[in-house]
């Protein structure tokens, strides 16, 4: 067998359609993995719609990959074919300054899965070998694949970036696939208390059910107040905008602590505006960007969900086969249904 097929987008004619491609071949570093399940993320539907505009003209999108090795390269150590992998989906370029340095994980251009090259919207994906993170059977694979952005992103940027503590207080800004796995983390490494803002009452029960202390709807006139309430007047100490909206994060700009962390997760095109600058300077606040997580966030979240301690068995809105990604990306683009996480069955 020689072809496969796969999603393929392109970006000029603004189509996404399955076609007959060929299989790819692995570089003597890289393994070639049979994808048997990759999630539809919110940055999937932004390629799409042309809101987060892609370099590449034809791509494969699908960056939440998970699946079985099938073939390796000539040069990959320990990895073995038929095991049950998930993948990073990132690479470094191998050709900049820190990277030629031997800081790879400083890439100065790293590359995406889905945008800069190819990913698993397809039957096999090829990756550096050094990307792959062993799935144990007891992990279904869907979950093992959401893994890989879903749960990965906010669990960098919680644990992390923020450098969240236990007992710190937490403003979550958007309950959608990343939102929610934000709540359950911030749970998980004892963050309190935990205040999710979404307008969809859906999405309120949703953080509420995953372990937020308060949901509240952002759109109302005392929506600040209610969040400087419930954390006894002191506002959070971390605010994370995961939608990446400017009007978001100039609400939660208010909502901050003294020496509060304000955290960009979510990504957007909107000029940023933010309240006087001598708030930052006088109550020592910070604002950071964020985007993805190390390969080391994913050997730790297998192990939070083979041991129980992170549950993410309820996050998989629906597996479809891929002959339905139109739909999958429709459902996301337009919250039919009111998904978490889609994820496509090659």
């Amino acid at each position: 067998m020689t072809s496969m097929r796969a999603a393929r987008f392109d970006a000029e004619a603004k189509r996404l359609d399955v076609q007959d491609v060929p299989i790819p071949e692995p570089a003597p570093h890289e393994v070639l993995v049979r994808v048997q399940a990759c999630g539809v993320c919110l940055s999937d539907v932004h390629l799409i719609d042309g809101s987060l505009p892609g370099p590449m003209p034809v791509i494969t999108p699908g960056h939440e990959p998970a699946g079985v090795i099938a073939a390796l390269g000539d040069a990959v150590p320990v990895w073995q074919v038929d095991q049950r992998v998930l993948m990073a989906a990132g690479r470094p370029c191998l050709s900049c300054a820190n990277c030629a340095g031997g800081r790879s994980e400083r890439c100065l251009n790293g590359e995406i899965m889905g945008f800069n090259y190819d990913g698993a919207w397809a039957e096999y994906v090829v990756v550096p070998y050094g990307a792959l993170t062993a799935v144990p059977d007891s992990i279904p694979i869907e979950q093992a694949a959401i893994l890989a952005d879903a749960v990965s992103t906010p669990y960098a940027a919680i644990t992390d970036r923020a450098n969240v503590k236990p007992g710190e207080s937490v403003g979550i800004w958007g309950v959608g696939g990343l939102g929610i796995h934000a709540v359950k983390i911030a749970r998980m490494i004892g963050a309190a208390p935990i205040i999710a803002l979404d307008p969809l009452p859906e999405a309120r029960a949703r953080a509420l059910k995953a372990g937020a202390d308060v949901a509240i709807d952002p759109r109302l006139d005392d929506a600040v107040l209610q969040v400087r309430a419930a954390t006894g007047g002191l506002g959070v100490d971390a605010a994370f905008d995961v939608v990446g909206s400017s009007a978001i994060l100039a609400q939660a700009e208010t909502c901050l602590a003294a020496r509060g962390r304000l955290v960009m997760v979510g990504i957007g095109w909107e000029p940023t505006s933010l309240g006087p600058g001598v708030f930052f300077s006088v109550q020592s606040q910070t604002l950071m960007g964020h985007l993805g997580y190390r390969k080391e966030h994913l050997d730790t979240l297998v192990r939070l969900v083979e041991t129980g301690r992170l549950d993410v068995s309820d996050s998989i809105s629906a597996v479809l086969p891929l002959d339905d990604i139109v739909d999958a990306v429709d459902q996301l683009a337009t919250k039919r249904g009111n998904p978490i996480r889609l994820v496509i069955r090659p």
